[in-house]
């Protein structure tokens, strides 16, 4: 088991940032996968303002996002696309071609998730995906009980989060807002992943998703048998296993 353990959060963003653009330096058409959020926010702007300082050759890679709310808009501050977008997407030079994105509005969103397996597939699958650890176990918005075969699909959204994100579009209790994810399949044939989780308050699960049993209850448990995963854990976030 491949685990990373940094000694402050500045070098574990440091490090997640530099574990991206070793990626886009190995493989000029790498394709990356991203996620949002707390735990991510300050390692993409690292991987920009590094190559704001050093360009590097991003002109053949494609980034797309690990998930994003469904019956919002795509300019709202707290979708997916417009967090990557602000964070890293524009900061590199990204073209729209290679940033790969699901809608947030569809009247047929089993086609879209069909559709985004397959753009993915057509640019030859998942170099690396960049995950972070939900505090319940929880990979993107594959909640517990998610089966592992899952794929790609439309996810019921977290009652918190959907209170907050109806709170700040102003959508009305009469549209459904759900979670459009890679399924647990899907993030299984990445042939990279680093599962990123920093804090004290993720030191439970953290135990938990590498030396508990392996199980739909937590759904990180599932990466102990990916066979390139590495760990990267700050202080904070390896508190229960550290000795």
């Amino acid at each position: 088991m491949n685990i990373t353990i940094t000694e402050n959060e500045t070098k574990f963003d440091t490090l997640a940032a530099w574990r991206i653009i070793e990626t886009i330096l190995a493989n000029p058409k790498a394709v990356i996968g991203l996620s949002t959020g707390q735990t991510t926010t300050n390692m993409h702007r690292i991987v920009a303002q590094i190559y704001q300082q050093h360009p590097f050759d991003v002109s053949k890679i494609t980034l797309f996002p690990l998930d994003e709310i469904t019956n919002i808009s795509r300019q709202y501050s707290g979708s997916c696309y417009a967090m990557l977008k602000n964070q890293i997407v524009d900061a590199l030079g990204i073209q729209d071609s290679q940033f790969l994105a699901p809608p947030t509005v569809s009247k047929d969103f089993g086609c879209e998730c069909r559709k985004y397996e397959a753009a993915l597939a057509a640019k030859g699958g998942i170099d690396l995906l960049i995950l972070g650890l939900g505090a319940n176990g929880h990979l993107g918005f594959n909640q517990p009980g998610t089966p592992f075969e899952s794929k790609t699909w439309i996810s019921k959204m977290d009652e918190v989060l959907e209170a907050r994100i109806r709170k700040e579009t102003n959508t009305t209790p009469e549209k459904e807002l759900g979670g459009f994810t890679l399924g647990i399949k899907n993030i299984m044939h990445s042939r990279k992943i680093i599962l990123a989780a920093k804090g004290i308050h993720k030191a439970e699960i953290v135990e938990k998703m590498l030396f508990g049993q392996i199980t739909t209850d937590v759904p990180a448990s599932v990466l102990q048998l990916h066979p390139n995963c590495e760990f990267l854990l700050d202080a904070g976030a390896a508190k229960a296993i550290a000795p």
